[in-house]
This record gives C-alpha cells, structure tokens and sequence, in this order.
C-alpha cells in the first residue's frame, strides 16, 4: 500500500476540521444581506461622509476615526469579494451596484459641504490621503484577510478594527474635497487609495473565501483563472505603488541631505531656522532661513553644489540670512548686505511682504488690501464675510496670525456680524463669548446694548464696562442676548450713551 502524500494529509485534514466547521449558508446569507442597497445603507454612507469631511477639515484624527466605525462600504465589498469567489453574477451586480451608487453619494455630499465651509485649506489629515503607497495595498490586504476571517468564523467585533485600518471614507472624503476645490492633484490622489483598498479588500476576501470552501463547485479552469485575475491586479497595484514608495523614500532622504547641505555651509553657531524644499520643481527648489553671526555670500552656491554631489540632482537654493548675536546695529547692516547681494529688498520689507500675504489669506482678501505700518511694525485689514463665522472665528484667525508673526501687531477688523447670544455656565458667562464680545467691540468701535433677564445681563454689562466696553441695557427677554450700538463720544457714561 503506497503511503498518502503529506499534502494530500493536510488537505484531508482542512476539509474536515476547518471547511467542515463553517456554516456556508449562514455566512452566505449573513455577507449578502450587507451587500445590498437600502435606506440604512444611504443614511449611513451620508453621516459617514459628512463626519469624515468635518474631521478632515478640522485636521481631527479621533472625527475621522468616528467616520470610519460607521461606515458600511465594507459590507458591499466583502460581499463582492464572496460573489466572485463563488462566480455568482447576480450578486456581482448587486455589490458592485450599492458600493458605486454610495461611493458617488459620499463624494458629492462631501463636495456640497467644502462648497460651504470656510475652511478649504489643504490640511495634514488631507494630504496624509492623496499620496499612496505600497504600504497602503500591505495595510489593505492584511486588514481584509482578517476582516474576511471574521465574516467566517463570526467574529464580528475584530470588523471594527479593520474598519478604522482600512480607512474606507476618508478617502472618499478627500476625492469630495478635490472635486470641491478643483484640485487634480488631492482628486487622483486620494481616489487611487480609495482604489486600493477596496480593490484589495474584495480580492483577499475571494481568496479567503476560496481557502474555507466557498465555490468548490467550480471547475480547475475556472479558479485558474480566478488565481490569474488576483495575481495580476495585485501587481497592476503594486508596480505604481511601489514607485510612489520609492519616490516619498527617496524625499524624506533629499530632504535630510538639504538640511546638511545648508547647516554645513555656516559654522557650530549658525541655526536652521525654517527649511522648504519644493520636489515638484524643476530644478528642485529649497529655501532656507538661517540664524548665523556671520554672514556668508557664497552660501546658496556652496549649499547648492554640496545637495547636487550628495543627492545626485540639481537644486535652486535660495537663504535668507539673519544676523544673530552681535548688536542689534551689526545685525541690520549684515541684513542689509546680504539684500544687496541679492539684489532684492532688506529681510524687514521680506518679513513685511510675507506678513501681507498671509493676512491677505486669513482675511480673504487681496494683498493691496492690508495696511501696513512698517516704522512701528503694526498689520491692519478688514476681512471679507465668510459665511458661517462668528466674532470668535475672526478673531482665532487674527490670533493665528499674530502668532505666525512675532514682534508685530495684527488687527483684523471683522465684518460687523452680530454677537449673538451668551451662554451661562450657573451664574457665570461663558468666558469665550465675551472676551469675543469684546475683542469685536475693541475692533469695530462699536457698543454692545445687552438684553436679557435682570441679573444676568446686568452681570454681563458690568464685565464689558469693565472692559472699556460702552455696554447698556436694553430690555428684558428670557436669554442674554448681545447687539451693536454707536460707541458714546468721549465724555459719556455708558448708562448715559443714547440707545441705538
């Protein structure tokens, strides 16, 4: 009697303890009834998107990890990745149909929702989603051969954890935005890595299908060409994926080599105080500011033949210089030396320039539209009206860019937008709201007429009167609400200030 071969063994073995142990039918019915289209479906697909979206504009990792938990792309998918692994094209039709239909809700919806914010800024959580790699497809697959484990053996709680590793929605999200802002680059981006994954994902589940024993009425030529199908749109992912890899490698290690490239250009003393390097330039562009005691006028040449000889490219350096260290009269005329060399204007007027731009951004206005005094180093613009703000959007604006820029004052007057209701916490009013209250009174030399129950709108007054606030009373009503007034002419009380 010839002995059995080992994999004859094992394969015995596997089709009587593990094939054996799944209920295909329940498992069947369970993945068909999450592949399809319904009303739930929708709902869902929408608050996904919605809260994805808002997450990704905020720049908030926990929002966009809420997006992912409720998300039901996952249900069409796997159960794409069970109807090929059993060839049924009924159910082909029906997945590929609910995950289609809900992809194009998701990134029309996400669309409507940049169309109205105001913030429309590309942010890290966004950027983060629009450059894919050949870590991406290995987070996919393994995320969807433990997500298809678990539609078999009935795990159902490890779906979460796949759900958020695979990140369906966000994706999604940033395709909404880059379609929103017409920005090709995020667009492609992010609906490569939506590919990806869900690509990916119905592929492993087909495979982990075929491994339990769904589809074993197939023919040999027909999981022949199943496996062919699999090989080769892995490898379709994986070339592009690959290079996209190679080519973020190969940045982070540029990027590396121009900081050395500038920091050995000055001695031990000097400091890198900002770098940016722009890849997609041609020659690759770096910038640099340098905090140095001692300023050298061959640096941009010496920066750029030492990136050329250590990373194999060209590059267009450009360094601004500071004078650091050795007497406020030394420092400008070192700034003023290295302008000349330049032939461009003094780091101050730079600084100036650069001021201007961002207020012209913050304010959403043009750059001729910001005053600037630049003998007492003061920022003056009034912003344009962005739909849904309040004083404390206008004034956290004028706070970030006060911030970006230190030893300047920033004012930033905001359009004359009412301030709204007060908020109580007990007896006490919400802090935000009236430093806010304030910080617009101060801005548009306006009063603020308080309207409300007794006690608490006297309790307001007297904490805007205390402010240098022209502040009155103006009636009762059963919340404190707030109202502009004409500022009293110098001399008045604000109990005496004539109502407006």
């Amino acid at each position: 009697m010839s002995e059995v071969p080992q994999h004859r063994v094992l394969q015995r073995w596997w089709q009587a303890h593990v094939i054996g142990s799944v209920d295909h039918v329940a498992v069947i019915d369970t993945v068909h009834d999450d592949a399809g289209w319904s009303g739930r479906y929708l709902f869902m697909i929408a608050m996904s998107a919605g809260i994805a979206i808002l997450g990704l504009l905020l720049s908030s990792p926990a929002v966009v990890i809420g997006a992912m938990l409720i998300s039901p792309l996952m249900g069409p998918i796997i159960g794409l990745g069970f109807a090929v692994a059993t060839v049924d094209s009924r159910q082909i039709r029906r997945a590929l149909a609910a995950l289609v239909a809900g992809s194009l809700i998701a990134v029309l919806f996400c669309a409507a929702i940049v169309l109205v914010s105001p913030l429309q800024n590309v942010t890290s959580e966004l950027a983060a989603r629009t450059r894919p790699n050949l870590f991406d497809l290995a987070v996919a697959l393994f995320s969807a051969l433990a997500g298809s484990y678990a539609t078999i053996r009935g795990r159902a709680g490890t779906i979460v954890g796949v759900a958020i590793a695979t990140a369906l929605m966000p994706p999604l999200a940033t395709v909404g935005f880059g379609l929103a802002t017409w920005n090709g680059t995020v667009f492609f981006g992010a609906l490569l890595l939506f590919v990806t994954n869900f690509v990916t994902i119905a592929l492993a589940a087909a495979v982990m299908a075929r491994l339990y024993g769904f589809g074993q009425s197939l023919s040999p030529n027909q999981t022949a060409v199943q496996l062919i199908v699999v090989i080769a749109t892995f490898a379709a992912l994986a070339v592009p994926l690959g290079v996209a890899l190679r080519k973020i490698a190969w940045e982070g290690l540029a990027g590396r080599q121009a900081r050395s490239a500038v920091a050995d250009v000055f001695d031990g003393k000097a400091r890198i105080s900002q770098i940016d390097i722009d890849f997609n330039a041609v020659p690759i562009r770096i910038v640099a500011t340098v905090l140095t005691p001692r300023y050298r006028a061959d640096a941009e040449r010496i920066a750029a033949a030492a990136f050329l000889k250590d990373a194999g490219r060209p590059a267009r350096v450009q360094i601004e210089q500071y004078r650091v260290g050795t007497g406020s009269g030394a420092a400008e005329n070192a700034a003023l030396q290295a302008a000349q060399a330049r032939g461009t204007a003094s780091p101050a007027d730079a600084a100036a320039d650069a001021l201007a731009d961002r207020l012209a951004l913050v304010a959403g206005v043009s750059p001729d539209a910001i005053t600037i005094d630049r003998e007492h180093r003061r920022a003056r613009v009034a912003a344009a009206a962005l739909p849904g703000a309040s004083l404390a959007t206008y004034r956290a604006l004028e706070q970030r860019a006060a911030a970006n820029t230190p030893g300047w004052e920033v004012y930033l007057v905001p359009p004359a937008v009412p301030p709204g209701a007060v908020p109580f916490d007990g007896e006490s009013p919400d802090a935000q709201t009236i430093a806010a209250a304030i910080w617009g009174a101060r801005r548009l030399g306006l009063g603020i007429a308080v309207s409300g129950p007794a006690a608490r709108a006297n309790t307001v007054v007297d904490e805007l009167t205390n402010a240098g606030i022209a502040a009155s009373r103006s009636g009762g009503g059963s919340a404190v609400t707030l109202e502009w007034t004409v500022a009293p002419p110098a001399g008045l009380t604000p109990s005496s200030a004539p109502l407006q």
